[in-house]
């Protein structure tokens, strides 16, 4: 049996992006093995990725045969840190990156046709959607947002992002598929609209929780700032007095080396801690309000505490679909900043969900399947 090969082009802007790509590749895999009555990973289906999201993030997110590809995709935006963009230097990066050279997209074009890929899968990288129509393929694109829709909200402060807007919203309005996953900042004519996508627990709450050394009456909290860089050390250097009792603070990022504290684990952001299982052991999450954390939380049914990042046009948007959701509550970026936990019995007081809510992998995933056809 011939293995059904895609190409698949993620955005480099943190983690979020290659998170939901490697739930809806997982879920197009597996859906394809248990079509064919397999029992063995899907080899019914291989990707070629290209990205320079880190190799070992997709190695511990996929089971679908995957070969990596250092390839940068896209720009997305320039961030001095996890909350805080630079537009200046996102259109210093965009200058010399677009539009992209003709042998670029050429040779990326040749190398898809050379590892025999039938398609082209996007999340909101749209040098993928390029590629394939150099290649003579089709593109399916999967987003909640686009770069075209971020820039043209921060014209009023940066106008020169307007031509790149334009130049991306051209290849953005170009896929042959669109899938888009909710909360969606722009609904697009024709493209299909599904729950929210995240990459699913495979342990064991109580598992997770001993790994971790958590006694049973401890509550643990998940502080995360998504995959950019972010300094912990305001945040927990001196927060073991007054994180609320019982509370263990789990910290991927805290550390290069996993660290464990009466009232902390600091762990790197390279574990053998599986990040979504770490979502579904906690009792909360707290951190950046980014996409692939509140889907996890919402697929887990776990509190989020968000904090929004001011000035980021999707921000508003995931921080409406959780409090109509009461799925977590808001925390102010200077409450993190001070190290002062009082806030945080609001956000455990949010009602978990067992079992979670709704989630739409399984249906990205039939919406491809029936896009690809066979």
């Amino acid at each position: 049996m011939r293995a059904r090969r895609l190409a698949c082009f993620v955005t480099p802007h943190g983690f979020g992006h290659a998170a939901r790509a490697c739930a809806v590749i997982e879920a197009l895999g597996l859906g394809m093995m248990e079509r064919l009555g397999m029992m063995e990973p899907a080899v019914a289906l291989e990707v070629e990725l290209f990205t320079t999201v880190p190799e070992w993030f997709f190695a511990a997110s996929l089971r679908v045969p995957f070969r990596y590809h250092a390839v940068r995709t896209d720009v997305g935006l320039a961030q001095r840190d996890a909350l805080d963009e630079d537009l200046a230097a996102t259109v210093h990066e965009l200058d010399a990156f677009l539009p992209w050279p003709a042998a670029v997209v050429d040779e990326l074009a040749a190398e898809v046709r050379d590892r025999q890929c039938e398609a082209v899968l996007c999340d909101v990288a749209p040098l993928g959607i390029a590629v394939a129509h150099a290649a003579g393929l089709r593109a399916a694109l999967i987003e909640n947002f686009t770069w075209d829709w971020i820039y043209e909200r921060y014209l009023d402060r940066e106008p020169r992002l307007a031509r790149h807007a334009a130049e991306l919203a051209r290849w953005f309005s170009a896929a042959d598929l669109r899938v888009q996953t909710e909360p969606v900042c722009r609904p697009w004519p024709g493209a299909t609209s599904v729950a929210p996508v995240a990459r699913l627990p495979r342990r064991g709450r109580d598992e997770v929780r001993r790994e971790l050394g958590l006694d049973a009456g401890e509550r643990a909290v998940l502080v995360t700032m998504g995959g950019i860089p972010w300094d912990y050390a305001a945040m927990i250097g001196g927060g073991g007095p007054r994180v609320p009792g019982g509370v263990v603070l789990v910290v991927p990022g805290g550390a290069p080396e996993r660290r464990d504290l009466p009232w902390a684990r600091l762990l790197p952001f390279h574990s053998d801690l599986y990040h979504p299982d770490l979502v579904a052991a906690a009792d909360a999450v707290v951190g950046k309000l980014g996409y692939s954390t509140l889907a996890e939380c919402w697929c887990s049914g776990v509190p989020f505490g968000f904090v929004p990042r001011e000035s980021f046009p999707e921000s508003p948007i995931l921080a409406a679909a959780i409090l109509d959701g009461t799925a977590g509550v808001e925390v102010p970026a200077p409450a993190l900043a001070s190290a002062s936990w009082e806030w945080l019995e609001a956000v455990l007081a949010v009602p978990r969900i067992a079992g979670g809510r709704c989630r739409g992998n399984a249906d990205a995933a039939a919406v491809l399947a029936e896009w690809l056809g066979g």
